[in-house]
């Protein structure tokens, strides 16, 4: 699936130009794998926070894709299946030295679909009270035309599909930041020109000057300031889901394309 947004327009030579060349990274930063035991609240909400926005809409697109499973017996997975990842203690097993948080957590959700029953029946018997608001509507409208994922494949959808996430998430962000700031104009600027359109090419700034009645200096400065706010951003929700420089480095470079799973 295409995550609507040019990487290589936005990041034109490669992962230092986004981190810089030395990142400043807090190597004894835990991991928010970590923060779900936290005895601290809130640390406890910030990992159940980065947990459940990256990942709620992979599982809930790869139960539907994976084992084929329909709309409402997929929303009850996916809420039994978080609801189990938040209340229970099966993180414990995650060892980072054995391979990716991602991996662990497909595998996981393997395991609890395919005992589907007994999943979907702990959640509607109360076995679990946290049912999250989750905009199932809309992943169900990303679903259109998808095709069934295999096994071969599953990894890599899975991976494909966390990245469109976390490009979405920091575009709608920089949209709410931007807003905030007084510079909604600024994130309209970033969405038509960045946000590709698989129909056309991408406008001139000349185009866009004409459109939002400016001049293409302004046009210019807009978009580059448009451009560097989202880098902030998108790096600063990498950092959140990373626990040191190692996995971040990782991470990024599987974010904008430059490693295979």
């Amino acid at each position: 699936m295409h995550d609507g947004i040019d990487r290589d327009a936005l990041i034109v030579n490669s992962d230092t130009e986004m981190g810089g060349s030395r990142p400043s990274f807090p190597t004894t930063r835990p991991s928010f794998v970590a923060g779900l035991a936290s005895d601290e609240a809130a640390g406890r909400a910030r990992a159940t926070e980065v947990l459940v926005g990256s990942y709620w809409k992979p599982i809930y697109k790869y139960v539907r894709l994976r084992f084929r499973k329909e709309n409402e017996d997929a929303k009850d997975l996916t809420q039994g299946f978080l609801a189990h990842a938040l209340e229970t203690d099966w993180l414990e097993r995650f060892d980072r030295r054995r391979g990716r948080f991602r991996t662990f957590l497909r595998l996981a959700v393997d395991g609890f679909v395919q005992n589907d029953d007994k999943a979907r029946g702990r959640l509607k018997r109360g076995g679990g009270d946290t049912v999250l608001a989750l905009a199932f509507d809309e992943a169900e409208e990303e679903l259109v035309d998808a095709v069934a994922v295999s096994d071969d494949s599953a990894q890599a959808w899975f991976d494909a599909e966390w990245r469109r996430g976390v490009f979405a998430a920091v575009v709608a962000e920089l949209d709410a930041s931007s807003r905030a700031n007084g510079h909604a104009v600024r994130a309209a600027l970033f969405r038509r020109y960045y946000l590709a359109d698989d129909d056309g090419p991408r406008p001139t700034y000349e185009t866009l000057a004409r459109e939002f009645d400016l001049d293409v200096v302004t046009i210019t400065n807009r978009l580059a300031a448009a451009r560097k706010a989202f880098r902030e951003l998108l790096l600063s929700r990498l950092r959140a889901e990373t626990a040191d420089e190692e996995e971040y480095r990782a991470e990024l470079a599987l974010l904008l394309g430059r490693e295979r799973a």
